[in-house]
């Protein structure tokens, strides 16, 4: 039982020395997330889009 409390000790001790990041780093990484899934997206979409057609065209 000892080996369990040990590891959360040193846990603990580990989590004290993480350098958290500022709201405003979070924040902003947050953008950089939402802006870049937003793209790919939207690249995703015109390609199935260009791809749908391109079928349907040689299909007729």
């Amino acid at each position: 039982m000892s080996k369990v409390f040990q590891f959360f000790r040193e846990s603990r001790a580990e989590l004290k020395k993480v350098v958290w990041p500022t709201r405003d780093d979070v924040i902003s990484s947050i953008k950089v997330v939402l802006i870049s899934t937003v793209i790919i997206a939207i690249l995703l979409g015109l390609l199935d889009f260009g791809f749908t057609e391109a079928f349907r065209f040689f299909m007729k």
